[in-house]
C-alpha cells in the first residue's frame, strides 16, 4: 500500500460521482450571484447588478458544462469497462520484479511496469484521455507487441 499499488493498477477511473457535487457547487455560486444582483437592484448599485447578473450566468453555464463533461467520462468508463476487464482480470503483479503480466500471453504478452499496465488496460477500453495530470502512466510507453492483435 507504501506504493499506492492499487491506484497504480486502477482497471479505470473512480466514477464514484462528482458530478452531483459539482452541480451543488455551482448552484451555490450562482444563487450567491443572484443574491448580488438582488442587493444591485434593491440598493440601486449597478455594478453589483451587472456583476452579479454576469456571475450567476457565467456559474450556471460552467455548472452545465462541467456537469455534462462528467457524464461523458462516466459513461466513456461504464461503456469501457467490459474491455478493461477483459486485460485487468487475468492479470498478475510480481512483487519481487515490480512488474505485471498475464500467465501464457493472453491477453496481453510480456511484464509490465504498473504505469505501462495501466496505459494499456485505460487506452484500450477508451478513457486512457482521462488519466489524470501527473500520473506516470500518462506518460508510459507501451513495448511493441503487447497485444498480439496489432
Amino acid at each position: 500500500m507504501r506504493e499506492d499499488l492499487s491506484g497504480r493498477l486502477a482497471p479505470g477511473p473512480d466514477t464514484s460521482g462528482d458530478g452531483c457535487v459539482h452541480v451543488a457547487e455551482g448552484m451555490v455560486l450562482t444563487g450567491m450571484g443572484i443574491a448580488f444582483a438582488y442587493v444591485g437592484v434593491h440598493q440601486d448599485k449597478p455594478l453589483y447588478l451587472v456583476g452579479g447578473a454576469a456571475f450567476a450566468l457565467l456559474c450556471f453555464v460552467g455548472t452545465i458544462v462541467v456537469a455534462r463533461s462528467d457524464g461523458r467520462e462516466k459513461a466513456a468508463a461504464e461503456a469501457g469497462a467490459q474491455r478493461a476487464e477483459r486485460l485487468w482480470r487475468p492479470a498478475h503483479y510480481c512483487s519481487d520484479c515490480y512488474s505485471v503480466f498475464c500467465p501464457g500471453g493472453a491477453p496481453w504478452q510480456g511484464a509490465l511496469t504498473p504505469e505501462q499496465f495501466k496505459k494499456l488496460v485505460w487506452t484500450e477500453a477508451g478513457y486512457g484521455d482521462q488519466l489524470p495530470t501527473g500520473d506516470k502512466a500518462k506518460d508510459a510507453v507501451l513495448p511493441p507487441g503487447v497485444l498480439p492483435h496489432r
